[in-house]
C-alpha cells in the first residue's frame, strides 16, 4: 500500500475514534442526566458513569487518557477521607465564616411546625397523585349542626351598624349568647367542656361570622387562636387546665394575650417588658414569684378580659432558679383584677371597634405556678408562642379573609345584575366584568387554600410556613376585593349606614394586614426565610453542622449534607432545563384534561424555585438574609404554586365539575402568571450580567409561557356571579345568606331571584307598547301591562313588589345631622326645640 494510502487510511481512523469519543461522551452525558433527573443517589450515578466508560472502552470510544480525567474527578469524590480532607474541609471553614448565627430566638422559629406538601413545592419536585391523596376536610354531624343552628342564629339576630356605630360594641344578649352558645371554646377539649372543632370547622364558622361582621368574627376568633386557651392545652400544668379551661369553655373566663409592646411590633421576641424572679408576699404567705413591669398595646380583648396572658422576659438574679440570670421570654397567666393590674381603657381600630386596647402593670407580684406549665416552663416562651402561632395562623385571619371575599363577590354578582345604568345591569360592563372575575377567582382559591390547609392541620400538621404564606396572600386578597367590590358599588359602598355591607369591611381590611405579623414582614422575611430553612432538604443540616462542637463529628455531617445538597442541585439544573425544553410536556400529570397544563407549568416552576433557591445561596451566601426583595420573590414563587395546588385539589375533592372550570383557570392561570413574573424579576435582579443570560437561557429558552386570563374567561366569570347556578352556590358555601330583618346580603339575594322571575314579565310589556322601556318604575310598567291587557292582577303585584325590592337594594341612608353625633358631642348638643321654647 502506498504511503498515501496509509495515511488516509490513518486519518478516516482516527476520525471514526473521534466519533466514537464524542459519541460516548454524550452517552455518558446522557446517562448521568437521566440518573439526576430521578434523583439517583452518588453510587448510583457513580456505577452507572463506571458501565458506561467500561462500555465505551470496549467500544474503542475511550482509552486511557479518558479513565485518567475520569478517575482525577471520581477518586476524590468517592474517597472519603481524601474528599473530606481535601475539599469539604476547606469549604466547611468558608461556610462557617459566611454564615451568620441564628438567635435563640430565630432557632425557636425554625424548629417549631412541621413541613408539609409546601416542601414537595420547594423542593422541585411536586407529587401531584400524593397532593390528591390527601383526605378532604369535612365537617361532623355535630360541627354541621352547630353551623346550621347557633351560628346562624347570632348572625341573625346581630345588626351591624348597631354594633359598630351606635354602641361601638356587640349587644349585652349578643355577649351572652356567645358565652351560652361556647363560641369562645371552639378549641377547648371536651373533657373541659369545650366544643373541641376540627380546626375546618372553626375555619367554617368564622368564614360565615365574617360574612356578617367583621366586628363578630374578630372577638369570636381570637379566643380560638393564640391565647392562653391554647398554650394551656398543649402546655399547661394539670392544675391551670382543671381551673381555668372549664371557666373559659362556659364564658366565665374572657381570655386575651398580650405580647406586642410599644418599642416591640413585628420583632416580638424584642418585648421590654420584664418580670424578676424574687421572694414576696401573697396571700399572707412568703413565696417564691415574679415582680411583673409591663406596656402593651393593640391587644384584642384586653377592656374586657378577666384572665390576661402575658409574655415578657424573666430574670433570675438572685439565682433562686438556677444558674441562669437572663432564662428568657416567659408566658403567664395574670387575673386582671389583681392589684396593679390597668385594663379597660380601648383603641379604635378604623372603625371596627372590636375591644382592643393596652394594657399595663407595674411591680405586679405572682407565684411562679402562674407561669404556664409552671416553673419548667420559665423561659419557654417563645417557643410556646411560635408553635401555637403556626397554628393558629393559619385559621383565623385566612378563615375571615376568605369568608370576607366570598361574600362580596356573591353581594358584588347580585348587586352588579341588579344595578342598571344606561338600560342594562352594569355587570354586562366590560370594566365592570374585570373586576367581578378577580372577586370570583379569589374566592375560590381562597376557600380552596384555607379549606386545604385546615386540613393538614387537622392531620396533626403546625404547618409554619404555610401558615405565613395563607397570612399574606389571603389578608392581600381580602384587601384587593373590598377594592373591587367598592369600584363596582359606588356610591352604594362609600355611604355607610344600617343598609351598607362593604364600608366597614374595606375600613379595617389593613387591620388583618398588620396584625399577627405586618404583611411586609411575612412576604420579605418569613415565608422564604422559614421555608428555605425547613424545607430544603440539607441547609438545615449545614447550619447545624456549624453548632457541632466535635470538629470531627462536624465534618462529617457537614460533608453527607453538602454532597447531598451538590447532587440535589445538579438534578434541579437538569430537571429544570428538561422541563423548560420541553415546556413539561412529558412530566408526569394526574389527568389529561384541561387542567394538564396547569400541572406541568406548576411542576416546572416548581423545579425552577429549588433551582434558583440554591443559586441565591451560592451568589448571595450569608447576605442573603438581608437581601428581602430576592427573598420575597422566592417566597411569591412558591406561594403561587401552593394557591395553585390548593386550586387543583379543590377542583379534584369536588368531583371535577366542568361548570367550575372557568374559576380553576382563572387561579391557575393568574397565579401561575404571577409566578412567572416573580421568576423573570429575580433573575433581572441577579448581580452579574453574564449570570443573567445564562439564567435566561436555561428557564426561558423559548421566552415566557405563561398568559394572564382572556377577556373571554373573565366574562364568562362575571355572568357566573350574576346568576343563580350550583357554581355560585358553592362558591358562596358558609356564608351567611339568609333572609331576615338583619340580613343585607341575604334580602339582596332575594330580590335578585325575584328580579330574574320578573324580567319576563317587563319583557312582555315592552313588546305589548312597541318601546323599549327603562328597567324602573316597575310599579308604573305594572299599570301599563294592566292597561294592555297583558299582565294579570297577581303580575302586577309582582312587578310592584320588586320595584320596592330594587329601590331597597340601590338606595343608600340619610340622616338627621344630630343622629351622626356620637358619644359626648351627641349628649352635649343643645335640644333645638327646646331652645326655641
Amino acid at each position: 500500500m502506498s504511503n498515501a494510502n496509509l495515511a488516509a487510511s490513518g486519518q478516516t481512523s482516527n476520525k471514526e475514534s473521534d466519533y466514537d469519543t464524542s459519541f460516548f461522551i454524550l452517552a455518558l452525558i446522557v446517562v448521568l442526566s437521566y440518573a439526576s433527573y430521578h434523583r439517583a443517589s452518588f453510587n448510583t450515578c457513580l456505577g452507572l458513569a463506571v458501565a458506561t466508560m467500561i462500555v465505551g472502552t470496549i467500544a474503542g470510544g475511550f482509552g486511557i487518557i479518558s479513565w485518567l480525567i475520569f478517575l482525577v474527578i471520581a477518586v476524590p469524590l468517592s474517597v472519603t477521607t481524601v474528599r473530606q480532607q481535601y475539599l469539604v474541609k476547606p469549604l466547611f471553614a468558608a461556610f462557617k465564616k459566611v454564615t451568620p448565627t441564628m438567635s435563640d430566638t430565630e432557632k425557636s422559629a425554625i424548629d417549631a411546625g412541621t413541613t408539609w406538601w409546601e416542601a414537595d413545592l420547594f423542593c422541585g419536585r411536586p407529587n401531584w397523585n400524593k397532593l390528591h391523596q390527601y383526605p378532604i376536610p369535612k365537617l361532623s354531624a355535630e360541627e354541621q349542626a352547630f353551623l346550621d343552628g347557633p351560628v346562624e342564629e347570632v348572625c341573625g339576630m346581630f345588626s351591624d351598624w348597631e354594633a359598630t356605630h351606635e354602641l361601638t360594641d356587640l349587644p349585652e344578649e349578643v355577649w351572652q349568647y356567645l358565652k351560652d352558645n361556647k363560641f369562645f371554646a371552639m378549641i377547648i377539649k371536651k373533657e373541659f367542656g369545650g366544643l373541641e372543632f376540627s380546626a375546618y370547622a372553626q375555619s367554617c364558622v368564622l368564614q360565615k361570622l365574617t360574612s356578617k361582621s367583621t366586628l363578630l368574627s374578630s372577638i369570636v376568633g381570637v379566643p380560638n387562636s393564640l391565647g392562653p386557651g391554647e398554650l394551656l392545652q398543649h402546655y399547661g400544668t394539670k392544675e391551670q387546665k382543671d381551673h381555668y379551661l372549664p371557666r373559659l369553655a362556659k364564658g366565665d373566663e374572657i381570655p386575651c394575650f398580650a405580647l406586642t409592646s410599644p418599642e416591640a411590633g413585628s420583632d416580638a421576641s424584642a418585648i421590654p417588658d420584664f418580670g424578676v424572679v424574687c421572694k414576696g408576699e401573697f396571700n399572707g404567705e412568703e413565696v417564691t414569684g415574679i415582680r411583673l413591669t409591663w406596656n402593651k398595646r393593640y391587644i384584642t380583648l384586653a377592656p374586657v378580659a378577666t384572665v390576661l396572658g402575658l409574655a415578657f422576659k424573666l430574670r433570675d438574679p438572685d439565682g433562686l432558679l438556677g444558674d441562669e440570670e437572663e432564662l428568657g421570654i416567659t408566658c403567664a397567666l395574670i387575673p386582671t383584677d389583681m392589684e396593679g393590674v390597668k385594663i379597660g381603657r380601648r383603641h379604635f381600630p378604623l372603625n371596627v371597634p372590636f375591644q382592643n386596647g393596652p394594657t399595663q402593670g407595674e411591680d405586679v407580684f405572682v407565684p411562679l405556678d402562674y407561669i404556664i406549665g409552671g416553673p419548667k416552663m420559665a423561659g419557654q416562651g417563645w417557643r410556646m408562642l411560635v408553635e401555637c402561632l403556626s397554628v393558629g395562623r393559619a385559621i383565623t385571619l385566612p378563615s375571615n379573609s376568605t369568608g370576607g371575599i366570598k361574600s362580596l363577590a356573591v353581594a358584588t354578582g347580585a348587586y352588579s345584575r341588579i344595578r342598571r345604568q344606561f338600560r342594562l345591569p352594569i355587570g354586562k360592563m366590560e370594566g365592570v366584568e374585570e373586576a367581578m372575575a378577580k372577586l370570583g377567582g379569589y374566592a375560590y382559591a381562597s376557600d380552596a387554600a384555607v379549606s386545604m390547609s385546615t386540613g393538614a392541620v387537622d392531620l396533626g400538621e403546625k404547618p409554619s410556613v404555610i401558615s405565613a404564606i395563607l397570612k399574606y396572600h389571603l389578608t392581600e386578597q381580602m384587601r384587593e376585593s373590598t377594592m373591587h367590590a367598592m369600584d363596582v358599588h359606588g356610591g352604594k359602598g362609600i355611604c355607610l349606614g344600617p343598609n351598607n355591607y362593604l364600608g366597614r369591611g374595606y375600613q379595617g381590611a389593613p387591620i388583618a394586614i398588620t396584625v399577627e405579623g405586618a404583611n411586609i414582614l411575612t412576604r420579605n422575611m418569613i415565608i422564604y426565610g422559614q421555608g428555605a430553612i425547613r424545607c430544603h432538604p440539607f441547609v438545615l443540616t449545614e447550619l447545624n453542622a456549624c453548632s457541632i462542637e466535635d470538629s470531627n463529628e462536624a465534618l462529617d455531617v457537614f460533608d453527607n449534607a453538602l454532597m447531598g445538597h451538590i447532587g440535589y442541585t445538579i438534578s434541579n439544573l437538569v430537571r429544570t432545563k428538561w422541563l423548560a425544553l420541553t415546556g413539561a410536556r412529558f412530566t408526569s400529570v394526574p389527568y389529561k384534561d384541561e387542567t394538564t397544563e396547569f400541572y406541568r407549568d406548576a411542576a416546572r416552576f416548581s423545579a425552577s424555585l429549588a433551582l434558583m433557591s440554591d443559586i441565591c445561596m451560592a451568589v448571595f451566601g450569608g447576605s442573603l438574609k438581608r437581601k428581602e426583595r430576592i427573598s420575597a420573590r422566592l417566597g411569591d414563587m412558591l406561594s403561587y404554586l401552593y394557591l395553585v395546588s390548593a386550586t387543583l385539589k379543590r377542583y379534584n375533592d369536588e368531583g371535577r365539575r366542568k361548570e367550575d372550570l372557568p374559576l380553576v383557570k382563572w387561579a391557575c392561570q393568574e397565579y401561575l402568571y404571577r409566578c412567572q413574573r416573580a421568576l423573570a424579576d429575580l433573575i433581572n435582579n441577579m448581580p452579574s450580567v453574564f449570570l443573567r443570560g445564562v439564567l435566561k437561557v436555561i428557564l426561558f429558552p423559548w421566552g415566557r409561557p405563561v398568559r394572564k386570563p382572556t377577556d373571554k374567561q373573565e366574562h364568562v366569570i362575571a355572568q357566573l356571579l350574576q346568576t343563580p347556578n350550583e357554581t355560585r352556590e358553592r362558591l358562596s358555601q358558609h356564608i351567611f345568606l339568609t333572609d331576615g330583618p338583619h340580613s343585607l346580603l341575604g334580602k339582596q339575594e332575594q330580590t335578585l331571584r325575584n328580579i330574574l322571575a320578573v324580567e319576563p314579565l317587563f319583557d312582555k310589556v315592552c313588546r305589548a307598547t312597541g318601546k323599549k322601556l327603562p328597567f324602573t318604575q316597575l310599579d308604573k310598567v305594572a299599570q301599563m301591562g294592566l292597561d294592555e291587557g297583558v299582565l294579570s292582577e297577581q303580575e302586577a303585584h309582582q312587578l310592584r313588589d320588586v320595584e320596592q325590592q330594587r329601590l331597597n337594594v340601590i338606595n343608600v341612608d340619610d340622616f338627621d345631622p344630630a343622629d351622626l353625633l356620637a358619644g359626648k358631642a351627641a349628649r352635649r348638643r343643645p335640644n333645638k326645640k327646646a331652645s326655641a321654647a
